[in-house]
């Protein structure tokens, strides 16, 4: 079985990395070093193919692109097959693996990875910008917001989650990890996977500043502090807010559904909470609409500004990848490598 999430991301605070409250705990973590990109992702393919008819693999997607991986985690044995580019410097009980001297590698052009970082760089600040213009959205409504409203709907539904539970005494893990990013492919994510297999979802609705993020942070608190192990997902625009929480054992999930990354409920087990509707003063949407819609207009320009540099820089990335080959022959002596690693 598979298992898809980002702990990479494009934000308006830069690259983000979330990698280690997902390692934490592990046995074994292997860092692939290699300058390629796409051979690391091919590597990383080789090995789901060989551990996905017996275990459980968590699949760790890049802020890169659809081309490439991050990693891969098989909990259940412990251990994580790691791209090193997102290993940071300061993990503890890493065992490197370099890679290259398996594959026969030209010089690098240099131009082309400066190019890369740059356009990357540009659309960060873009993001920026943007993140900027939309706190003025924010202020809108939070101006027109019944907070005791907002906190009467978080009571409720964390009442009603956590009623007949009872509270597990064990100190609760938080992963935090993210659903999507914006990549060289545009904005993605992979919330049809993660919410298929639930018994419950929630599709949060509301506005910019109506609280999503609040809501969902109490009801995270909540759980964890009950005993349940939580899955906390980032805002890849704003990684200081919440976009998605979900509770394995619980079964549930609840998780922001506005755009970019807007769904509706099509299964029973599905459910709309519309904190607009639940906790803003009626009628501020058409109020405030000259107002709202040139926000909306000018913030969404930096996020196409932010896509469009992304693109870029994926072009660069593709270029300096054309630099590097391997052959069938080669990936199977790199696997072979690895799993005597992994073994020892």
């Amino acid at each position: 079985m598979r298992n898809y999430y980002y702990v990479t991301a494009n934000t308006a605070e830069g690259f983000l990395n979330l990698l280690s409250s997902n390692i934490e705990g592990l046995e074994q973590i292997i860092s692939l070093k290699h300058p390629s990109q796409k051979v690391k992702a091919t590597i990383l393919k080789g090995l789901i193919q060989k551990y996905e008819p017996t275990d459980e693999l968590e699949i760790l997607k890049s802020a890169l692109g659809e081309d490439y991986l991050d990693g891969i985690i098989i909990r259940e044995k412990g251990i994580a097959f790691l791209n090193n580019s997102i290993v940071l410097d300061d993990m503890n009980g890493v065992t490197e693996l370099d890679l290259s001297h398996f594959t026969q590698n030209s010089p690098v052009n240099m131009n082309q990875k400066e190019l890369f970082k740059h356009h990357t760089e540009k659309a960060h600040k873009n993001l920026e910008t943007g993140l900027r213009i939309h706190d003025d959205l924010e202020e809108i409504y939070i101006n027109e917001m019944n907070f005791e409203k907002a906190d009467e709907i978080t009571a409720r539904f964390i009442q009603d989650r956590l009623q007949g539970q009872p509270k597990v005494d064990r100190d609760a893990h938080e992963y935090h990890r993210l659903f999507g990013t914006t990549t060289v492919d545009g904005p993605v994510n992979v919330i049809p996977h993660i919410t298929e297999k639930l018994s419950r979802a929630f599709y949060v609705k509301g506005r910019a500043g109506t609280g999503k993020s609040t809501f969902m942070k109490k009801v995270a608190s909540a759980c964890t502090a009950h005993g349940h192990d939580t899955e906390i997902y980032h805002c890849s625009f704003d990684p200081n807010s919440i976009d998605m929480v979900l509770v394995p054992s619980l079964k549930f999930c609840l998780f922001d559904s506005t755009d970019p990354h807007e769904f509706f409920p099509t299964k029973e087990n599905e459910e709309v909470i519309d904190l607009y509707e639940g906790a803003v003063t009626p009628g501020t949407d058409e109020r405030y609409a000259d107002e709202i819609n040139k926000v909306n207009d000018h913030y969404k320009s930096y996020m196409k500004k932010g896509v469009a540099e992304l693109k870029k820089a994926g072009e660069y990335l593709e270029a300096l990848e054309q630099q590097y080959s391997c052959t069938e022959q080669e990936q199977k002596k790199m696997l072979e490598y690895i799993e005597q690693q992994a073994r020892a």
